[in-house]
C-alpha cells in the first residue's frame, strides 16, 4: 500500500505533530471529501505500508523533529519538495 499525503494539505509543513500521532496509534481516518457520511480506517504499518510519500513546499518541520523521523526510519519513503519565488 502506498500512502500519499499531499493530496488535500501540506502535512510536512503545517501537521507534523499530527502525523507523529498518527504514526504512534498506528492508524488514520480518512473522509471521503465527495461523501462525508464515508469515513476509511488505514493501518500504519510498515509491515502494510510500502511506501509513504510526502509533497511539500516547507520539509523542516519534519527535518527538526527527531521523534518523528525516528517513527518515519521503518517506512520507505519519497519527497517532492516544491521550490518557487514565492514568500511562505
Amino acid at each position: 500500500m502506498i500512502i500519499q499525503t499531499g493530496q488535500r494539505t501540506d502535512i510536512p509543513a503545517f501537521y507534523s505533530q499530527w502525523l507523529l500521532n498518527r504514526l504512534k496509534e498506528g492508524f488514520v481516518m480518512v473522509r471521503n471529501p465527495f461523501y462525508p457520511e464515508s469515513v476509511s480506517r488505514y493501518e500504519l504499518n510498515p509491515k502494510i505500508v510500502d511506501l509513504i510519500t510526502f509533497c511539500t513546499k516547507n520539509p523542516l518541520p519534519v527535518l527538526q523533529n527527531e521523534e518523528l523521523w525516528q517513527e518515519l526510519s521503518a517506512y520507505n519513503q519519497w519527497w517532492y519538495v516544491t521550490l518557487t519565488p514565492y514568500g511562505k
